[in-house]
């Protein structure tokens, strides 16, 4: 219930009779939960960004002008309240493939499983703001999903759809954290709803379970070292980044699995989102020789498709290395010799030096002859000597433990 409502003021407000309507409505537009807000700027958060951007823990992804990520108005003239909608997607796949030897597997996040959300969240968006406009036809609305100027979890948190966990994301009472959110700005005063007063309490296992120490504090993400952010970048990574990413192609939920407030909930009740497990636990190798069109055709549904193939490859190549997959060095080695793209190359290079082997070290021999990428040969050498490192140490555990002879 509303402020307003609760304590009896504007009963007979049009937009209050507006707001039931839409709620009523949400669910038939594709809308999991809806919630209504101020659009008052966001003065408290504007301290918090500027902080972040000072400890460079910002992805880069953002809003540049924090300015706009405060205050509404940057966004729509004079704006008047500020509508969040959340969108569940599902957490567990049903008999998710297996990972063998010669035929392991990645795995995307579960934000990417289904559909693209940002079209997802559009469409509920787009029939959201039709069912206003046929009611108010001089409405004013501006809608956003992800890349918009404002703060989604912070828009969802003060129209109360749910409240900010220590993890960062937004944690609903009924849905957990397993949500796409978006929020549209509109100049119709709607009465706004209460905020959530659940927290997190003493339970600290997100920042506890992070792989890389990216949860720097509760509710403080340091974005750069994010296991999500980093498997979206481009370019090369440093090792102690790849041996976190283990064998994830895009994204990371482990701060979402290890979360009490996510027990039990699991959700399928809409198709689009459910996972092709194909798409969702690839197989590995086939991803090194997918040209752009069969990326586009099998990926181009998702959200990871984003970014292009490159990074999704760059992370097959980690993801073969941290198995230490012997029957994949073949491939490892074609794409270190043969691949125009030096960040390919040098996470190959990482790759066979992960899973060891002659075979890898006659690969980057060979390939330490004809590089000339100053940064992918630097890969080279660094494998190289971590190759001959392992095989000397080897060999004196294999002299101590041999019998003395007399």
């Amino acid at each position: 219930m509303t402020q307003e409502e609760h304590s009896g003021e504007h009963v007979n407000s049009p937009w209050i009779k507006l707001k039931r309507e839409i709620q009523d409505a949400a669910s038939s537009f594709g809308i999991d939960d809806i919630g209504f807000a101020s659009a008052d700027p966001f003065f408290s958060l504007k301290e918090v960004l500027l902080d972040r951007r000072r400890k460079g823990y910002e992805s880069g992804f953002e809003e540049p002008d924090i300015d706009k990520r405060i205050y509404p108005e940057l966004s729509l003239e004079n704006p008047a309240s500020l509508i969040s909608i959340a969108v569940a997607y599902p957490s567990k796949m049903e008999n998710p493939p297996k990972s063998e030897p010669g035929a392991n597997r990645g795995i995307m996040a579960r934000s990417a499983w289904g559909r693209d959300y940002h079209h997802v969240l559009r469409e509920a968006m787009k029939k959201l703001e039709a069912f206003i406009k046929e009611r108010v036809p001089d409405a004013r609305i501006e809608s956003m999903v992800d890349t918009g100027a404002l703060n989604d979890r912070a828009v969802a948190e003060r129209a109360g759809i749910g409240f900010r966990g220590k993890n960062s994301l937004i944690i609903s009472p009924k849905w957990g954290s397993w949500i796409y959110l978006g929020e549209l700005i509109t100049n119709i005063p709607f009465p706004p709803d209460t905020p959530v007063t659940e927290d997190c309490g003493e339970c600290t296992k997100c920042l506890d379970a992070c792989p890389t120490g990216a949860l720097v504090g509760p509710g403080e993400l340091n974005a750069q070292r994010c296991v999500s952010f980093l498997t979206q970048t481009k370019g090369l990574l440093e090792e102690e980044f790849m041996l976190k990413i283990g064998n994830r192609l895009y994204g990371c939920d482990t701060c979402q699995t290890v979360c009490p407030k996510n027990r039990g909930k699991q959700w399928s009740h809409r198709p689009e989102l459910l996972p092709d497990p194909e798409v969702a636990k690839p197989l590995l190798l086939p991803i090194l020789d997918i040209s752009n069109r069969e990326f586009k055709e099998r990926f181009g549904e998702s959200a990871a498709a984003w970014r292009g193939k490159k990074p999704i490859q760059r992370n097959a190549l980690i993801g073969l290395g941290n198995f230490k997959d012997r029957l994949a060095v073949p491939k490892i080695i074609e794409v270190l010799l043969q691949d125009p793209r030096p960040e390919l190359r040098g996470t190959a290079a990482w790759a066979l030096s992960r899973i060891g082997g002659e075979e890898a070290m006659q690969g980057l021999m060979t390939a330490a002859e004809s590089e000339q990428d100053e940064a992918v040969q630097d890969r080279i050498n660094r494998a190289t000597t971590k190759l001959l490192a392992t095989d000397l140490a080897g060999d004196s555990r294999h002299a101590s433990a041999s019998p003395q002879t007399n």
